[in-house]
């Protein structure tokens, strides 16, 4: 059986006709948020409404990292190695020091609230980008339903001097965000708010040298499905959940390829020992495909 749906030859060079898709593990409600932690040699991941992070580590399965999680979603690391997590309950972002210890990078934005931090994404300069939608607090079943106090925007804050900015304010609910190879271009996922018809795309920035977004057109519509997390090969390709698995978009829009998955998929990245394999949170499983590509993850 083939997991591979190739739409231009250059994915074929992409992925490896004997690299199975794998399950990793099942049995869980709502995964998303995977990153990988070469130095431990594992994948870290949210089952959101079980309000709890998990491991998996090759050989060994699944164990418990933190419960409760605050309702954890998406999370990266920073430059320094330590994991960085958008929590739902608590309506922040916060950063787990070496020593175990949580430091609370943002949950507020002129006198309010945030909303539910979904995704997170660090600059090379060490800002930490976020993206705030509604989510987490329009329902009990991710976090705890609560009054909007705050727009639907994407965040970036200096963890030095603490100084926090909306970068985007004109989504109905950022999502997903990736940086390119380069730092030139962010992606912004919108996937609209909840119990609307709103559209649902991927949105290219320019990022000038200053840090400051331009642009901001639709640059990928997924079918099926939409965009929810996704992430960027070292050659700018995008790797991004849709309904039927993970469609792959080279760096001009074109849709190269599809891994397909049984199940919703909702984030991917990239680990191993070379980067090379991608992780996929996909509703209630975990799965895992070697590929001819390399992330951009770090460190």
């Amino acid at each position: 059986m083939s997991f591979f749906e190739s739409r231009d030859p250059v994915f074929d060079g992409y992925v490896l006709d004997n690299a199975p898709l794998k399950q990793l593990a099942a049995g869980f409600d709502w995964v998303e948020g995977p990153v990988w932690f070469g130095d431990a040699g594992c994948l870290l991941f949210s089952d959101i409404p079980n309000n709890r992070i998990l491991r998996w580590t090759p050989g060994s399965g699944i164990t418990t990292y933190r419960q409760p999680s605050n309702y954890s979603n998406g999370h990266t690391r920073d430059r320094e190695g330590r994991l960085v997590s958008c929590e739902h309950g608590a309506r922040r972002v916060t950063r787990t020091e070496h020593d175990g210890q949580i430091t609370v990078i943002a949950d507020g934005f002129d006198g309010k609230r945030l909303n539910s931090p979904n995704d997170v994404v660090v600059k090379s300069d060490g800002t930490i980008w976020f993206t705030d939608p509604h989510y987490g607090i329009m329902t009990n079943y991710e976090g705890y339903a609560a009054e909007q106090e705050l727009p639907c925007n994407l965040y970036r804050v200096d963890p030095v001097t603490g100084q926090m900015d909306a970068m985007v304010t004109d989504a109905n609910c950022p999502n997903g965000l990736a940086f390119s190879p380069d730092e030139s271009r962010l992606y912004v996922a919108d996937t609209g708010r909840l119990f609307s018809d709103d559209p649902q795309h991927v949105r290219a920035f320019d990022v000038g040298s200053d840090g400051d977004l331009t642009g901001g057109d639709v640059f990928y519509v997924v079918d099926p499905g939409f965009a929810d997390g996704f992430r960027v090969d070292t050659d700018g390709n995008l790797w991004s959940s849709a309904a039927d698995g993970v469609h792959c978009i080279s760096p001009n829009g074109d849709l190269l390829g599809k891994i397909l998955v049984p199940e919703l998929v909702s984030n991917v990245c990239f680990g191993g020992r070379a980067k090379h394999e991608l992780y996929v949170t996909a509703t209630t499983s975990i799965y895992r495909v070697s590929l001819n590509r390399q992330g951009t993850q770090h460190p």
